[in-house]
C-alpha cells in the first residue's frame, strides 16, 4: 500500500488528480513544498476523521459530511499558513483554500478511509499525500531550475530565517526562460515525468516477463495399454 500512493497508483502520475493546484503552483521549489505539506496535511486528517465516524453516518448524508471534514482541515491549515507564513500564503492564493475540491482528498476519503481502521486510513492518507507533494516539489525543482537557473530559492517563506540562505545558483547570469515558469510549461513538463514512468514500468514488467520460466513446448507422449480395437 506504501508503495501504491508513491509510484504505482500516484494521485498525480496515474490518477491524474489534483492537475489545477498541481500546474498552477509549481513554479518553485517553495511553491510546491508549501501547497505539497498542506494538502498531506488535510489528506490525512480528513482521512482519520472518516474512519472514526465511519459507523456513525448513512450514505445518504455521507459525501456532505465528508466535504465539511475536508473543509475544516483545509481552514485549519489556511490560518495557520496565515499565522506563520503569511508571505507565502499570499503568493499560493487561492489554490489554498481550493484543497477542500481536490478530489484526491475527497476520493479517499469516500474510497479508502470510510472502509477502514483508523491506522490504515492515517497511513494511506499520509502516502497518497505524500505521493501527492513528491511530484508537486519534483515539477518545482524542474521548472525553477529551467525557468530562473536556481534552486530552493525563497525557502525562508516557509521555513524562516534558517532557509534564507539555502538558495543555490546552478547558473550563473541566467536569463530567465518564461515558458517554463507559466502553466503551458507545467503541462509540457508534467508529460515528460508521465512519460518517464511509463517506461519505467514497462522495462520493470518485460523484466519480469523475462524471467518467467518457460514451458516446455511440443507434443507430450502418451502410454497406451492394452488392445486396441
Amino acid at each position: 500500500m506504501a508503495w501504491d500512493g508513491l509510484w504505482n497508483n500516484n494521485p498525480a502520475l496515474v490518477q491524474l488528480l489534483g492537475l489545477c493546484p498541481l500546474l498552477g503552483v509549481s513554479n518553485s521549489v517553495v511553491n510546491a513544498l508549501g501547497l505539497g505539506i498542506a494538502t498531506m496535511l488535510v489528506v490525512m486528517g480528513s482521512n482519520i476523521v472518516v474512519s472514526l465516524i465511519r459507523h456513525q453516518i448513512t450514505d445518504a448524508i455521507r459525501l456532505p459530511v465528508f466535504v465539511m471534514v475536508i473543509a475544516s482541515f483545509t481552514t485549519c491549515i489556511e490560518l495557520l499558513m496565515q499565522a506563520y507564513t503569511y508571505e507565502l500564503y499570499k503568493i499560493l492564493g487561492i489554490f489554498i483554500p481550493l484543497i477542500v475540491t481536490n478530489c484526491i482528498i475527497l476520493g479517499r476519503a469516500d474510497a479508502y478511509a470510510s472502509k477502514q481502521p483508523v491506522v490504515p486510513a492515517a497511513f494511506d492518507g499520509f502516502m497518497m499525500g505524500a505521493g501527492f507533494a513528491a511530484i508537486l516539489v519534483l515539477l518545482g525543482a524542474l521548472r525553477e531550475l529551467i525557468g530562473q537557473g536556481t534552486l530552493f530559492s525563497g525557502m525562508d517563506l516557509l521555513l524562516g530565517p534558517v532557509a534564507q540562505n539555502w538558495t543555490i545558483v546552478v547558473f550563473q547570469d541566467y536569463k530567465q526562460f518564461l515558458f517554463a515558469i507559466l502553466p503551458p510549461g507545467a503541462f509540457v513538463f508534467m508529460g515528460f515525468l508521465i512519460a518517464i514512468k511509463n517506461v519505467i514500468d514497462k522495462r520493470q514488467e518485460d523484466a519480469r516477463k523475462a524471467q518467467e520460466p518457460l514451458s516446455e513446448a511440443g507434443s507430450k507422449r502418451v502410454r497406451v495399454t492394452g488392445n486396441i480395437s
